[in-house]
């Protein structure tokens, strides 16, 4: 590969050890001001609105969407269109979280007589704790940074850096503190690999007519055509009210023909399912994740899972290939 000439690695270097600088300068800031801006974010009945001018403001456009996506409904404002009717949306449970690295940023200081006015709570996130914007706060959170990444100290680069970190600070323990759980998660994020990885079972089962049931005393070559049939590898054996009392799989058939050789035993042509089934089988329910699924059939060495209900009747069956499909891993 050709080298271009004039490319200054240690300015990329120092680029990045300025902005983790500016990181790390915050965990020590840490104190009493941050928890009340948990608690008023705790209290918030309406939505977070997050706002911010220019580079503060794409950085208020991702932490609206890190709140909203652990379970605090919030939105991004724009200043500007704000004060030219948008500030419409804003109510009095409302909380604003206001980010400017001056804390004089006109758009957002022009927002400041509504807010009051409607008795919305309002936290700042800024460089400078005696500007206007951080004396009109509930709470100001200081994300001074020493110097820019810039080597003209002008464009905001390690301030972005430090204010998107804190945001994320404020969402993590925002979602801790109100319990989000990982079936919240899963039940916001449809999509993606995350959505992937938080698949239920449920999405995944045969259920109806395509789950492979047979009765304990069903003779044994019906129990085989009916595997055959649903193509699982194994079929349920259940009692009324379709109960699972066990299941039979291929490895059971070859498992009761090796040993009924050995013993002269009968032909397992001439037996019942109940006679061939495994009566503790594994199972799964609804709502168990498909990752957990795939987990606990690749432990016990199993191709299908059986997903029962909460009176273990048989709500469906998955089959391994149903999880790979998925890419879950």
């Amino acid at each position: 590969m050709t080298r271009i000439s004039g490319i200054d690695l240690a300015l990329a270097r120092k680029v990045l050890q300025t902005e983790a600088e500016a990181i790390l300068a915050l965990v020590n800031r840490l104190d009493e001001r941050f928890e009340d801006s948990i608690r008023i974010l705790l209290d918030c009945r309406g939505r977070v609105i997050v706002t911010g001018m220019g580079k503060s403001g794409i950085i208020a456009r991702k932490i609206a969407a890190t709140l909203s996506s652990t379970g605090t409904p919030a939105f991004f404002l724009h200043p500007a269109e704000a004060i030219h009717g948008d500030l419409g949306v804003l109510q009095s449970d409302d909380v604003v979280l206001a980010l400017s690295n001056s804390g004089e940023t006109e758009e957002l200081l022009r927002l400041l007589e509504t807010i009051k006015r409607l008795g919305a709570r309002m936290i700042a996130m800024t460089g400078d704790c005696k500007s206007t914007l951080a004396q009109a706060a509930d709470v100001a959170l200081d994300c001074q940074v020493s110097e820019e990444a810039c080597p003209m100290n002008l464009v905001p680069t390690a301030s972005t850096t430090a204010a998107l970190a804190l945001g994320d600070a404020l969402a993590m323990t925002l979602f801790v503190a109100k319990g989000f759980q990982q079936d919240d998660f899963a039940n916001i994020h449809p999509g993606g690999k995350i959505g992937k990885r938080l698949m239920r079972v449920e999405q995944l089962m045969h259920g109806g007519d395509q789950r492979p049931m047979v009765s304990p005393d069903t003779p044994m070559p019906h129990v085989m055509a009916e595997m055959s049939r649903k193509r699982f590898g194994m079929t349920c054996v259940v009692e009324a009210g379709d109960r699972l009392v066990g299941i039979i799989t291929d490895g059971d058939l070859r498992r009761y023909m090796i040993a009924a050789q050995q013993s002269d035993g009968r032909s397992i042509l001439e037996q019942n399912a109940v006679d061939v089934m495994t009566r503790t089988p594994v199972t799964a329910t609804r709502g168990m994740l498909a990752v957990e699924a795939l987990r606990l059939m690749e432990e016990r060495k199993i191709t299908s899972i059986v997903v029962v209900g909460s009176s273990h009747e048989v709500d469906g069956v998955v089959h391994l290939h149903d999880l790979w499909r998925t890419q879950l891993f």
